[in-house]
């Protein structure tokens, strides 16, 4: 007895537009146009592996053939449909150009084209992979793209449009195929097994849907190696194994001896991973989707994927974590990924990678790394308190904003003043570089630099009195004036301020001894710019732009 059994990626490819998965732009717009009898003599799809160019070519096929008539909904019933569905339409022609990219060829096809449809209303050219043809060849096909028998359609599909002539180009009506995100993959994955009565669980689909990268076709291969390697069901064991993909556990193992600074545990589970002949290069590019799904949590926590199967570990780990560390644990895992091939060996490259992220933590996070924080305490104790700059220069705009009793006592800290005013943009701007100069019974004067005079724009000196006005209670008057350099104004105390606590914390930070054993140890070097004394912001215009 003959085997029929079909492979899933042929036996669940789409034969109409509505089966279609991910592309619903192109088939809108193909679809109004075959309703509307709106036909191109030449179309071209682009796309990578799997999104359905080919497919698409064919069902186009069916809908300009179909005995019913041109239509965006074909019959599937007639000789016409049935016999493109089955690969054997005498007025479908299908070229590889990959195999076919001579001249010789083309010529053949073209002449070829000068003859009448023998059974359908079209005769349709697919030519796959069209960017393999040869420049003669493409100038062959260049004549015939200008003046095109009625009778024919060519459907160009390739997964690299900027290698096709822009002569070739000018002449096609252009689709773009993206790529199928991983949710619609799994959606039609289970769709399939529910189908087949296959049992499956969610995280296998969810393994396979990442793992095809944007392509259905080799999402439904996969599957069925999975089902093969499972013996008929689809487990999260059995899927991992076949897709060599790593364990989740070991990811969050690393990640949770990172978030505790311990190195000692770290080393052990890439020691873990090495016995178990783990791929390095497939741990780095799932430890990076894992913290990218980990800064997704983090920034928006109302987001959640239903397909996730570790959700509530995964809350609990983005906890452990800042914002700004996901994000250099992610730039570090996917460089280091990119380096891995010039690593003496993949472990070395891997666990290089992770020392890597213990290094260089970043200070702010919550749970600071103690390996980057041992040099750094020294410098900034965790209870240092913050020495006050006079005024208390940092503006905070959250601070109450009642009237002040006394004139005089809040002008005599104008730092003080200019925090407690409210105002954000360019105003804002204007009030951190001013200084006062003076001050009488019903105004003040302030001074800025010649440098800041672009600031001097009345909409914002008028924002700055008006904000003085309603924090003093009283029709103030504000008189503005300019010269070379200010020296009191809130920005020029804290910039100096600012560069006095980098200055100490350089000096500090290039003397510590654990510093030096590092750098000795790794063959780094310091980046002072990296250096953030604590007790200042990073940006004391807050509310404003520099």
């Amino acid at each position: 007895m003959a085997d029929t059994h079909q492979v899933l990626a042929r036996k669940w490819r789409p034969r109409s537009f509505d089966q279609l998965v991910g592309q619903e732009h192109v088939v809108r717009a193909l679809s109004n146009a075959l309703s509307q009898q709106r036909l191109h003599h030449a179309y071209l799809f682009t796309g990578t592996r799997g999104v359905g160019k080919t497919t698409l070519a064919r069902i186009l096929a069916k809908s300009l053939n179909c005995e019913t008539g041109i239509t965006a909904t074909p019959c599937g019933t007639c000789s016409a449909c049935t016999e493109i569905d089955a690969g054997r339409y005498v007025d479908l022609i299908e070229l590889d150009a990959a195999s076919n990219t001579q001249v010789d060829n083309m010529r053949e096809l073209l002449e070829n084209a000068l003859y009448a449809p023998t059974a359908g209303r079209y005769k349709v050219y697919i030519i796959d992979e069209v960017h393999m043809l040869s420049r003669n060849a493409f100038n062959a096909m260049l004549k015939t793209l200008e003046e095109p028998p009625a009778h024919v359609k060519f459907i160009l599909a390739t997964t690299d449009p900027q290698k096709i002539p822009v002569t070739v180009l000018s002449r096609c009506l252009q689709f773009s195929l993206k790529q199928i995100p991983h949710e619609q993959i799994r959606e039609r994955l289970q769709a399939v097994l529910t189908a087949e009565n296959i049992q499956a669980d969610t995280a296998s689909l969810s393994l396979i849907a990442r793992a095809a990268e944007g392509s259905l076709r080799d999402a439904l291969s996969l599957l069925d190696q999975a089902i093969a390697h499972g013996g008929g069901i689809l487990e999260e064991g059995s899927t991992r194994a076949m897709l060599g993909a790593v364990d989740q556990g070991y990811l969050f193992a690393l990640l949770e001896a990172l978030s505790a600074g311990d190195g000692g545990r770290l080393m052990g589970e890439a020691e873990a991973m090495a016995a178990r002949s783990l791929s390095f290069d497939a741990a780095l590019q799932a430890l990076a989707t894992l913290l990218h799904r980990l800064s997704v949590i983090k920034v928006i926590p109302d987001y959640s994927a239903e397909d996730e199967p570790d959700a509530g570990r995964m809350q609990a780990l983005a906890e452990q974590f800042s914002a700004d560390a996901l994000q250099l644990h992610y730039q570090i895992a996917v460089q280091g990924r990119h380096e891995l091939a010039w690593a003496p060996d993949e472990f070395t490259g891997f666990t290089m990678t992770l020392l890597r992220m213990l290094a260089f933590a970043p200070v702010s996070r919550a749970a600071a790394l103690p390996v980057a924080n041992q040099a750094q305490e020294r410098v900034w104790p965790e209870k240092r308190e913050r020495r006050e700059l006079p005024g208390d220069t940092v503006p905070d705009v959250q601070r109450a904003r009642g009237t002040v009793a006394s004139d005089d006592a809040a002008l005599t800290n104008w730092p003080a003043l200019v925090g407690r005013l409210g105002l954000n943009a360019m105003a804002h701007q204007l009030a951190l570089r001013c200084e006062l100069v003076g001050r009488e019974e019903n105004g003040i004067s302030l001074r800025i630099s010649k440098a800041d005079e672009r600031l001097f724009d009345k909409p914002y000196r008028d924002r700055l009195t008006s904000a003085l006005r309603g924090l003093l209670g009283k029709e103030l008057r504000v008189i503005f004036s300019t010269a070379e350099t200010v020296e009191a104004s809130p920005k020029a105390i804290i910039d100096r301020e600012r560069a006095r606590e980098q200055d100490a914390a350089e000096k500090q930070m290039r003397k510590d001894p654990f510093v030096q054993e590092l750098l000795n140890d790794f063959g780094g070097a310091l980046d002072e710019g990296s250096i953030r004394p604590k007790g200042l912001p990073d940006k004391p215009e807050k509310g404003g732009q520099s």
